[in-house]
This record gives structure tokens, C-alpha cells and sequence, in this order.
């Protein structure tokens, strides 16, 4: 009988049991009900001394104790893969699948964005047909709201100053990321973390002038106002499709972080570095997807 625990003869990882995939979903669900609740509530404030305390209205307790565990899972999912790229798991047919599975995600996050755009280019390039819809009920209103673009009450944003900042913030994120990958490829470590380091710059900095846009539309009622009550869609899609690659941007910069404190702690090589890889593809979605954004909500359609 052969040995059970002889090593492999192939070039496959079986990986060991893992409670993160279970704990991460778990975590995901409790954050997700938690934004829900800190939203909108789920119960009154007189649901009970137990469920008014987490459940009500404004309540943020279950989403931040959902996120400390998706903190925690993605630290320990991460740290088992490292462990089993230091213990010669990732064989060159295992580096092959990880970047296959990267790809497959990132085309699917490109999925998620055509999404918003089928929507928002739906309602601006056929807004005209709105005004030929039957007067039902309160749809009249809307519909007419709608026959023109921008919708009726809606103040547009100038593309040529913030948006136009951000795009340039992002793209000069995109050359000095792609300077440090080159870098570390060459197996100059303090080109990569200077590279590194100003990527995380200019990605807090996105997020800051986002937050600052943000703001703005919301203290001036943009979008949403007396004169757009009928076309609040604008704004819903809007923050939408901005909005999620705002998070997206937040996640990319957290990946990067990870990669440079990995870098200053002594990991990657030339040879072995597919996490600041797979960051720098990440990274580079987002830029794309970004310019798509600037195109078509900000100028094309803006």
C-alpha cells in the first residue's frame, strides 16, 4: 500500500481544510445587513432593548462587527496563501491557475460595470421616448421629467475640474505602478517601494476629492431636490456607478498597502511576486474603467 503522506507526484495544490471561505461569507452577510440597518433599520426604536439597539435606524454596531470579520478573513486567507507560496505549493501549473482566476475576476467585475453603463446609456439615449409613454398613475410625471436630458431639475457636474483632477490622479497611479512592477521584475526593491508608495498616494487622493464631489452634490442638491423629484434616477445611477468604483479604488489601494508593507518586510523576487501582480492588474481595471466613466457620465452624456 502506497504511503499516504508521500509527496505529490504532480503538480497540483491540494489545499488543506480552510475555515475562511465559510467565516468570509458569514462576515460578508452580517455587513451587508448591518449597511442595511445603519440605512434604513429594520425595526423601530421600540422593537425592544435587544433588537432596538441593533436593529434600529442609524444603528452601525452589526455593519462594523460584519467588517471587522471581513478584515480578519481576508488577513488569514491571505496569510495561508502566502504560507503555502513560501512552502513551494505554487508549482509553475498552480501560478498559471492563480492568474487565470484573476482574469476570470476581473472580467467579471468588468461585467458588474456594464451594468451600470447599459443602464445609464438606456436612460439618456432613449430618454426621448419617455414623453410617448401613457399617462398611468403618477408615471406621467416621471416620464416627462425624463423626455429631456438631463432629466428636469437635475444641475450636471462640469467634467473639466474635479472629475478631470481625478482622471489625472488616476492615470499618473497607473505609470508609477506599472514603474514599480517593472522595478521589482528588475529586483530593484527601492524603486518598487518608491513606485509602491506614491500609488497609495494618489489612491487615498482619488478617494479624498471623490468624497469632496461628493459632498458638493449633496450640500447643493445636485441631483436630488424639489425640481427633481421625478427624476431622482439620475442620481441613484450616478452614485451607483461612481460610487462602486469609488470602493473599488478603496480595495485596490488596501491591496497595495498589504503589498508594500510585504515588500518592506522582505517578500517578493524577481521571480515570485504574482500578489503585487495580480495588484497591479487590479489597479489597472480601475483606471480603465474609470476613463469610461469620464467619458460617457461626465462629458458624453454629462
Amino acid at each position: 500500500m502506497a504511503d499516504a503522506h508521500a509527496a505529490p507526484h504532480h503538480d497540483y495544490h491540494l489545499v488543506n481544510p480552510s475555515p475562511w471561505p465559510l467565516v468570509s461569507s458569514i462576515a460578508v452577510t452580517v455587513m451587508m445587513v448591518g449597511a442595511v440597518v445603519w440605512m434604513k433599520g429594520l425595526v423601530g426604536a421600540d422593537a425592544g432593548p435587544v433588537a432596538g439597539t441593533l436593529l434600529a435606524k442609524g444603528d452601525m454596531a452589526l455593519f462594523f462587527a460584519g467588517l471587522a470579520g471581513v478584515l480578519v478573513s481576508m488577513f488569514g486567507w491571505w496569510a495561508d496563501v502566502i504560507k503555502e507560496s513560501k512552502a513551494g505549493d505554487h508549482t509553475p501549473v498552480v501560478s498559471i491557475g492563480l492568474r487565470y482566476g484573476m482574469m476570470l475576476f476581473i472580467a467579471s467585475e468588468v461585467m458588474f460595470f456594464v451594468a451600470f453603463f447599459w443602464m445609464f446609456f438606456e436612460m439618456s439615449i432613449f430618454n426621448e421616448a419617455r414623453a410617448h409613454v401613457p399617462e398611468i398613475g403618477a408615471w406621467a410625471d416621471t416620464a416627462a421629467a425624463w423626455s429631456t436630458w438631463p432629466p428636469r431639475g437635475i444641475e450636471t457636474l462640469d467634467a473639466w475640474q474635479l472629475p478631470l483632477l481625478n482622471t489625472v490622479i488616476l492615470l499618473l497611479s497607473g505609470t508609477t505602478v506599472t514603474w514599480a512592477h517593472h522595478a521589482i521584475a528588475q529586483g530593484d526593491r527601492n524603486a518598487t517601494r518608491i513606485g509602491l508608495a506614491i500609488t497609495v498616494a494618489l489612491g487615498i487622493l482619488f478617494t479624498g476629492v471623490q468624497a469632496y464631489e461628493y459632498h458638493h452634490i449633496l450640500h447643493e442638491h445636485l441631483f436630488f431636490n424639489e425640481a427633481a423629484a421625478n427624476s431622482t434616477l439620475y442620481g441613484s445611477i450616478f452614485f451607483m456607478a461612481t460610487g462602486f468604483h469609488g470602493f473599488h479604488v478603496l480595495v485596490g489601494t488596501i491591496f497595495l498597502i498589504v503589498c508594500l508593507l510585504r515588500l518592506m518586510a522582505g517578500g517578493f523576487t524577481p521571480q515570485k511576486h504574482f500578489g503585487f501582480e495580480a495588484a497591479a492588474w487590479y489597479w489597472h481595471f480601475v483606471d480603465v474603467v474609470w476613463l469610461f466613466l469620464f467619458a460617457f457620465v461626465y462629458v458624453v452624456f454629462g
